[in-house]
């Protein structure tokens, strides 16, 4: 049984932000931090105050975290980026609002005296004193993860302890974040004194003032009735002075949403997976149809995520290609006119697009990452439309002359012909390149919709039901948000956005076989007509080749690639290893990275031969590094076992911090379930005799700081979770039951209102009584199990007011 939280984070749009830069605009982009933990940075918006990102990360952490914070930020080239302003969400605030937020919040200032982070370790004690008095001692011992304020990206801490107007400091330790004190401070407790303990972190300055790290508040009564407590403490901001106004900081448009999921024993969700994959083997010819009966009650709010927790645990289940055969049999059998088949935001078509994600991306990435990344390289002014022409100076050597309207259409169209024709040709060399399952699910739509609409006049409704989903709901949103695909880094410029937007144009005109309707609607894509109607016939002898798989040769495709542990993840790193004593003076060498369930492997390029590095097996930890230790950020370590038992720990610098979560997210998964695992860990290096984080010297010491080992990032290719994906069911089928129940009581008319059948033994014998018996079961088991309360679905959802 675990407990597990999760936050769906949607950053959508800003507003009205600031200008920052003298050209009186910004380039903003946002940065989000859990308990000042930063976890993702979006791209930059290049010379707006209104930036659209429209990024969605889903963030898997531990239970126990206490606020999520969104920073607004301008970039700059030559000197530190601006803080625009930030939005805060505590988790009780998501945690009272189950259907989260969504909406636009203002942004408020950032004040250095809330910006505070960290824990400290305290020892609180009630003793006797002199002549029968009693003493109030306060031991402070350590503190872990300070704001680092200090331009090197450390603090020089100290703590100030205030009870009934006495004041006692400890010494100062130079450049750490993980200082540690042991130092001892009494004060005499007397009647009708104070009330509060206050324990206060400073950053001491030579110069300046000092910098505020965060405080403590302890109430002396209750220390009293206690007598001594002991632990750490999470470090809170100076709320005492009057909050600064919002001033006109802009404001964000965000979805938050927090999931807090008790995870039963496999065991426990048994009865509802069988009973789900009972009803896929039987495909339309089942008595119950719960397949049918769940979409029903399904809102479209919540389809999307529904489709998915279903894919993912028929994927895990091998019946993946049965339930999407399941759901294009029932859509055919509602559908009658052939131009409107997987037109609407149906089950089937949401689980369709989740399959391709899940399934086919990186399939998506080998055929559309070059032709994405020529885009973006050549930085072309591409326009067809007429009414949006910009008309460019043109010539070289000096001699320039005016370009005319027809150049620069004649030119676009030889821009956007040579694209579509390579990513054509790309997709047509692809074939043995798509994985079997996708495959395999296309073979079954394309003659489950043959055998619906056999007829002359409907030649290309199979071709067209394959490129709905392969062309209109992937490729080409991939395309035209190449970021939200991971195909590049950063978003697309406008004049780079306007080519992507056309390029997804005409290869909808090829997905749609050239369609009259299609060329009716921009009479100006006229020029591309010669090259999409050559990739109609590309596409379909593509399909036709695509779909000729059989089940031997499938099963053969599967069992091949089973032999090969696919990539969990791989891309450049710059490497660093300890070796001996000494200062670590030698720099980063770039190498090409490959992590599999098996190996985190290394090459000097992605095509040479790999080295094996680590096994993820001897992995005890993946955490991130102190800036200060290399004077680099993005630098993570792993620590791991060599094969005869001893540790070793090797420095990896990741491009940015997005590249740098990632990472940490996709080791520590891979070995999420070693034995053996760190609880604590040193953030820095140990250079000369000491480590440069809490400047201890013994270098066996057990860390400093706690290890993060739950906190990851949802990725398209992560190992899939049974019992989750079952979980995430449950919950919503819970939220649906009176529906279901209602529809039980219609089909069991026939007999006593809400009463069940039952077959031989007591059981129930239609599978929608099943269901609901299942559902109560589960319901009683999160009722007795000591982690949780039964899961309810929330009424409503909470708006951020403007």
């Amino acid at each position: 049984m675990a407990k597990r939280s999760s936050l769906s984070i949607r950053i959508v749009e800003g507003k009205n932000l600031p200008a920052k830069d003298i050209t009186g605009s910004s380039d903003p982009y946002c940065i989000v931090k859990v308990d000042n933990e930063p976890i993702i940075r979006t791209a930059t918006v290049w010379k707006t105050l209104c930036p659209f990102w429209g990024e969605e990360y889903q963030v898997h952490l531990p239970p126990a975290f206490h606020v999520v914070a969104f920073y607004v930020m301008d970039e700059d080239a030559l000197s530190r980026d601006d803080v625009i302003g930030k939005v805060c969400l505590t988790r009780d605030t998501l945690a009272a609002h189950p259907k989260g937020f969504s909406g636009w919040a203002h942004l408020t200032e950032v004040d250095p005296d809330e910006e505070v982070q960290g824990e400290i370790h305290l020892r609180l004690e009630v003793v006797p004193g002199p002549r029968a008095r009693r003493l109030l001692r306060c031991s402070v011992l350590e503190a872990r993860d300070l704001a680092p304020k200090d331009r090197n990206g450390a603090s020089d801490p100290f703590v100030r302890v205030r009870y009934s107007g006495r004041t006692q400091e400890t010494s100062i330790v130079k450049k750490s974040r993980y200082p540690r004190w042991n130092e001892m401070f009494e004060f005499e407790l007397e009647e009708g004194a104070a009330e509060v303990l206050c324990v206060e972190a400073w950053d001491w300055d030579l110069v300046s003032r000092n910098d505020f790290l965060g405080k403590v508040v302890f109430n002396v009564q209750k220390l009293c009735a206690a007598q001594k407590e002991e632990g750490w403490f999470r470090l809170q901001p100076d709320q005492s002075k009057n909050r600064r106004g919002e001033g006109n900081l802009g404001s964000l448009q965000l979805e938050v949403r927090l999931r807090d999921e008790t995870v039963l024993p496999s065991g426990c969700y048994q009865p509802l997976v069988q009973l789900l994959c009972r009803e896929v083997k039987l495909g339309t010819q089942g008595p119950g149809q719960l397949i049918v009966l769940i979409e029903e009650t399904t809102s479209t709010e919540c389809r999307q995520d529904v489709a998915t927790n279903l894919l993912k645990l028929f994927l895990g289940q091998g019946l993946a290609k049965d339930f999407l055969d399941l759901l294009f049999q029932l859509e055919l059998g509602r559908t009658s006119e052939a131009n409107t088949l997987f037109r609407s935001n149906s089950l089937a078509s949401k689980s369709m697009e989740s399959f391709l994600k899940v399934a086919g991306m990186r399939y998506l990435h080998g055929v559309l990452g070059p032709i994405i990344d020529k885009v973006f390289e050549e930085k072309k002014y591409v326009e067809l439309d007429p009414s949006k022409v910009e008309v460019k100076d043109v010539g070289c050597s000096g001699l320039h002359r005016p370009q005319t309207e027809a150049e620069v259409l004649e030119q676009s169209a030889q821009t956007l012909r040579a694209h579509l024709a390579a990513l054509l040709s790309a997709l047509s060399r692809s074939v043995r390149a798509c994985p079997a399952v996708v495959r395999a699910t296309f073979r079954q739509l394309f003659r489950r919709v043959r055998e619906r609409f056999p007829s002359a006049q409907h030649e290309n409704v199979p071709f067209i039901a394959v490129t709905s989903f392969l062309c209109l709901r992937f490729v080409s949103p991939a395309i035209m948000a190449p970021k939200l695909f991971h195909l590049r880094e950063r978003h697309a410029d406008a004049r780079t956005s306007r080519t992507l937007l056309l390029l997804a144009k005409a290869v909808q005109n090829v997905g749609n076989m050239d369609a009259p309707a299609s060329r009716a609607k921009e009479a100006w894509m006229e020029p591309l007509q010669p090259t999409v109607r050559q990739g109609v016939a590309q596409l379909k002898d593509f399909i036709t080749k695509l779909v000729d798989i059989e089940e031997k040769e499938e099963l053969g495709l599967q069992r091949a690639l089973s032999l090969q542990a696919p990539p969990v993840k791989e891309g450049p790193l710059f490497i660093h290893r300890t070796k001996g004593k000494g200062p670590l003076m030698s720099s980063f060498k770039k190498l090409h990275f490959s992590l599999t369930t098996e190996a985190l492997s290394f090459a000097k390029t992605p095509n040479s031969k790999k080295s094996a590095l680590i096994k993820p097996a001897n992995i005890r930890a993946a955490e991130k590094v102190e800036e200060k230790s290399f004077g680099s950020s993005n630098v993570m370590q792993l620590i791991y076992e060599d094969d005869a038992g001893k540790p070793q720990t090797v420095y990896l610098q990741c491009r940015c911090v997005n590249e740098l979560n990632q990472w940490l997210s996709a080791l520590r998964k891979v070995s999420i379930g070693n034995p053996g695992l760190l609880g604590s860990y040193h953030p820095g290096v140990f250079r000369g005799d000491k480590w440069s984080c809490c400047h201890q010297k013994d270098k066996s010491d057990l860390g400093c700081d706690k290890t993060r080992s739950r906190v990851t990032l949802q990725e398209w290719n992560d190992p899939l979770d049974h019992d989750l994906e079952a979980q995430l069911i449950y919950r919503h089928l819970l939220g649906v039951e009176p529906a279901l129940r209602e529809k039980h009581r219609e089909l069991s008319a026939g007999t006593e209102a809400g009463s069940v059948l039952t077959g031989p033994g007591g059981a129930p014998e239609d599978p929608l009584a099943q269901l609901l018996q299942v559902l109560r079961d589960l319901q009683e088991a999160h009722r007795s199990s000591p982690a949780s309360s039964p899961p309810s679905e929330p009424s409503c959802l909470l708006e951020l007011q403007t």
